[in-house]
This record gives C-alpha cells, structure tokens and sequence, in this order.
C-alpha cells in the first residue's frame, strides 16, 4: 500500500473513485452524484492542488490502483484558522479489510500536525455508520454533538455525529 497526496495528474482516477463513493453512499456526502458527475477534469485538477491548507491523499493498493481517499481542509478565517476539516472519506469495498482507512487517517493526522497553527482536527459522519465512528474512535477522535436532519435524500434525514481531534495533544517535539 502507498499513501500520497495527490496531484493534478490523479485526477481522473480520483474522480472516478469519487463518482464511485457519491453513487454508492449518497448519505455520507454533501455533493452528490449529479452535482459531481459532469464536472470538467480541470476542475478536479484544481481541487487537487495541494497548499498548507489544502491537501488529498490517496492509499494505493497492491496493483497500484486508487482505493482510498480523503481530504484536509484547513479553516480560513482568522479566528478558526488552528482548525481543520476531514472531509470526503471513502475506501472502495474491496479495500475495506486492508485497514487502508485507519492507515489514510493516520497519515492525514500527521501530516495536519505537522502544520503550524493546526490544533483541531474536525469530521462529520453519518449517524449509524458504526465502523466509520468506531475507526475515527480509535485514532482519538471524540463526538461532541449531533447534527440533527444534516443531510436530506428525497423525504429521508440523516443525522450526523460531529467529531474532534485535539492534536495538541498528540504532537511531539
């Protein structure tokens, strides 16, 4: 397995696993299937540019395809700026079993806390995905509330459980 932020050149694998997790599980994301589906690879390069506010990794699998994504969004406005989000997580099914979440994750929070000024680390998930919770759980993560009708499918809510990450308490100097 390899971990690497990605580039430009990625953006069409990142896009058609993107696709892939906006299709499968339209509940566990903002955009959705028809908001993304059209959009011009350039954009997905654009999104792909990475800065020290902005990054996403890939986890590689043993064939060297894409099977695992997820993206550091640091908050921009000065009074928020020592927080960041974890935003759109997604291991293909067959990957799954190989732990390519935990080892993303680990890698997105190392790499964060390393950022000057990164103190937070911020995610929401699906109420009711209890192997997303129990994986963030493991890395540290604590729920510090609910998001109550976050998403709406149709006539269908879901809830979300908001999570934290204090990496103050995890950097070594």
């Amino acid at each position: 397995m390899v971990i690497r932020i990605l580039d430009a050149n990625d953006a069409e694998t990142y896009q058609k696993l993107r696709l892939r997790a906006l299709r499968d599980h339209p509940e566990a994301f903002l955009s959705s299937y028809e908001d993304e589906k059209d959009m011009p690879l350039a954009m997905v390069q654009t999104r792909l540019q990475a800065d020290q506010n902005r990054f996403t990794l890939g986890a590689f699998n043993d064939n060297g395809e894409l099977a695992g994504i997820v993206t550091f969004i640091r908050e921009n406005r000065e009074k928020v700026k020592h927080k960041g989000l974890v935003v759109a997580v997604y291991v293909s099914p067959e990957a799954r079993k190989l732990r390519l979440g935990f080892a993303l994750m680990e890698e997105l929070i190392a790499r964060a806390a390393q950022l000057e000024g990164v103190e937070i680390l911020n995610l929401a998930v699906m109420s009711g995905n209890e192997a997303a919770v129990r994986l963030y759980e493991s890395l540290g993560f604590t729920c510090y509330g609910k998001e109550k009708k976050a998403v709406k499918i149709g006539d269908t809510y879901y809830d979300d459980e908001l999570m934290s990450l204090d990496l103050s308490e995890r950097r070594t100097f």
